[in-house]
């Protein structure tokens, strides 16, 4: 297999050998580690502080990182899709894992953002790129998540459908944004 090396541009090939100098590099050159690992977490965390205002500042529901959890523990179990995850049975870890699971998926999306942008783009963040990731993100609450809650697919079995789109959609702008402006703090105190 072979792609592009997103520093120098060459075409490089995914053996092991390969693999292993790569991870060389990331000891060598902090600037490659610090932004993969903390642009994804400095842009979930501004998430969570949105949603943390809607929550406690206006009142606004948002989903509890315990759903999302409960959900992901009862995939093991066989139970994919809920009819109201709220009744489902609760399982003892439900909020760690929902909240780890949380963090995982941030990082993802942003290294999808990455994998097309490269890290020129981290080395000098655009907020062009980071918005539309945020965008396509929403993708995965209206088709997986909400379905697999009990919510149907863009929550159309919400009692207000248009509120909950409006603030998914809103939600992972922020995310966009914080993937932004996570890059542009990490671009200018990693040289």
């Amino acid at each position: 297999m072979r792609s592009r090396d997103s520093i120098s541009g060459r075409l490089i090939s995914a053996s092991p050998t390969s693999v292993r100098r790569y991870a060389s590099r990331l000891r060598y050159e902090p600037f490659i580690g610090s932004t993969t690992a903390c642009t994804p977490c400095g842009a979930t965390v501004v998430m969570d502080l949105w949603l943390l205002l809607l929550r406690r500042g206006l009142g606004v529901p948002t989903l509890d990182s315990a759903m999302l959890g409960r959900w992901l523990g009862h995939i093991p179990r066989g139970t994919y899709v809920h009819v109201n995850i709220a009744k489902a049975e609760p399982l003892p870890v439900e909020r760690v894992l929902g909240w780890f699971a949380h963090y995982a998926i941030g990082i993802t999306f942003a290294a999808v953002l990455l994998a097309i942008w490269g890290l020129d783009w981290a080395r000098s963040p655009t907020l062009l790129p980071a918005l539309l990731i945020g965008l396509a993100t929403v993708a995965a609450p209206f088709l997986v998540l909400q379905p697999a809650l009990g919510a149907g697919i863009a929550s159309s079995k919400a009692k207000n459908p248009t509120a909950v789109r409006l603030r998914s959609v809103l939600t992972h702008t922020v995310y966009g944004l914080g993937l932004y402006a996570s890059a542009r703090f990490w671009a200018a105190l990693v040289p």
